[in-house]
């Protein structure tokens, strides 16, 4: 029997769509038809409008963002992320106008810039399951 992985998401039947397109290399947002914004995290229901789930939907997202700010994590002691620091926890601006939580990667602490452009990227978390993270727009070529 293999241990619980408390860092992984849940995919339900309303987030499958996200997970499904970030293993595939894209990044969805939710798209309000009533108002016209789009947001993130995932929500049924407009946070802006309150329109209900007839009027949101998945829209491919350009991928494109701006760093808002970041951490630089040195220590954790919580599996798995122990053995990955130093790591970049990040608030990032999307080009679409959500912020998202995520992390930086390939890039040096010292060249982290507020406003610098990022692009997405995708790591695989464990089989099947893959995420979202950005890294600096010039070295976005690679998956």
């Amino acid at each position: 029997m293999s241990a619980v992985r408390f860092d992984l998401p849940e995919v339900d039947d309303f987030t499958r769509p996200y997970w499904e397109a970030a293993a595939d290399g894209a990044l969805l947002l939710r798209h309000c038809a009533a108002c016209g914004r789009t947001h993130h995290y995932p929500r049924e229901f407009c946070p802006h409008c309150w329109a209900g789930e007839d009027q949101v939907t998945w829209r491919p997202a350009t991928g494109r963002a701006t760093l808002y700010t970041w951490s630089v994590v040195h220590r954790n002691d919580l599996p798995p992320f122990g053995a990955r620091v130093p790591y970049v926890a990040a608030v990032v601006d999307l080009a679409e106008g959500p912020r998202m939580m995520t992390e930086v990667v390939d890039c040096p602490e010292s060249a982290l810039r507020i406003g610098m452009p990022l692009q997405v990227a995708f790591r695989e978390l464990a089989e099947g399951l893959t995420a979202p993270v950005f890294r600096p727009a010039a070295a976005a070529g690679a998956r």
